[in-house]
């Protein structure tokens, strides 16, 4: 199977015009307007060999090859090797699609390594592996297995870079919609950076499962002023 073939087969340049509005770190050329669900799919058909072959293909010239390789390690159930291929990977990540969609469900097994493994994500240098760890801590830590020192690992980042600031954005929204009595006092208190704290007020207001009175009494605590 030629992998870049089978994308261009099915690429579709409406929706590339329309993601490549979404993503303005991606070069527009890079871009083939493939649907995650195509590639989802294809990632299911491809060999083991096959897939082994174009994983070791860093760096990809595609957006959709990026993507699709994120979905080929998914696939991936050693858990050693996972990470390997994870930390791999991330350096190469130039765009919150592929990040966000990247979400290897087997390092959730052993959650004490995920969190150490979360921890060196979130204090590197690179903008889309900080995003990653926080989303992954989002993912999988604001259930049960869910402590308070979790928030203050994501206010503790800083950062002036965009996509990071809007990933703490949208963990505080989510954690005000799962975890509201432990969240509220990081806002009650100023504990964000003005714009987290404010962004996700704004999400956590638009999301239909915080409750209306959250809402309003959120929305009270919306900083006169922001970086």
């Amino acid at each position: 199977m030629n992998i870049t073939e089978k994308l261009f087969e099915n690429r579709d340049p409406g929706y590339r015009d329309f993601q490549c509005r979404l993503m303005p770190t991606v070069d527009p050329e890079a871009v083939l307007g493939v649907r995650t669900p195509v590639l989802r799919g294809l990632a299911k058909t491809i060999d083991d060999k096959t897939a082994a072959a174009f994983i070791k293909e860093l760096p990809h010239r595609y957006y959709e090859e990026n993507n699709l390789h994120a979905f080929l390690v998914e696939r991936e159930r050693d858990i050693d090797k996972c990470y390997d291929l994870v930390n791999e990977f991330l350096p190469y990540i130039d765009n919150w699609a592929t990040c966000d969609s990247f979400s290897p469900k087997v390092l959730k097994k052993d959650k004490k390594r995920l969190l150490e493994s979360i921890d060196k994500w979130m204090s590197s240098y690179e903008i889309y592996t900080v995003r990653f760890g926080i989303g992954m801590l989002m993912r999988y830590f604001l259930d049960g297995d869910f402590c308070v020192g979790y928030h203050q690992k994501v206010a503790s980042v800083e950062s002036e870079e965009y996509y990071v600031r809007m990933m703490c954005a949208w963990y505080f929204a989510t954690a005000l919609a799962k975890q509201y009595e432990s969240t509220v006092p990081f806002f009650e208190e100023c504990k964000l950076n003005p714009w987290v704290h404010n962004k996700a007020i704004t999400k956590a207001c638009e999301s239909y499962r915080v409750a209306h009175c959250h809402k309003e009494y959120l929305k009270a605590l919306k900083r006169k002023t922001a970086e």
